[in-house]
């Protein structure tokens, strides 16, 4: 899931969810959102959370 893949990425990398929304311009509230898959994200705002976590979008697609 990619919400969850998300988060995974966030909290390995020790960042909160509203330092890594303050980073890609969204809500602390989207952030969660999004982390819990109750809203889509649209493939720019997928590229701006891949570059703030200083990983790939096809990282967070795929989970690895």
């Amino acid at each position: 899931m990619l919400g969850g893949n998300i988060r995974r990425a966030r909290e390995d990398r020790g960042v909160s969810q509203r330092q890594l929304a303050l980073r890609v311009g969204t809500s602390h509230s989207q952030m969660g959102r999004i982390e819990h898959g109750k809203t889509s994200v649209g493939f720019t705002l997928l590229c701006r959370i891949a570059d703030a976590l200083g990983t790939t979008v096809s990282e967070l697609v795929s989970g690895m």
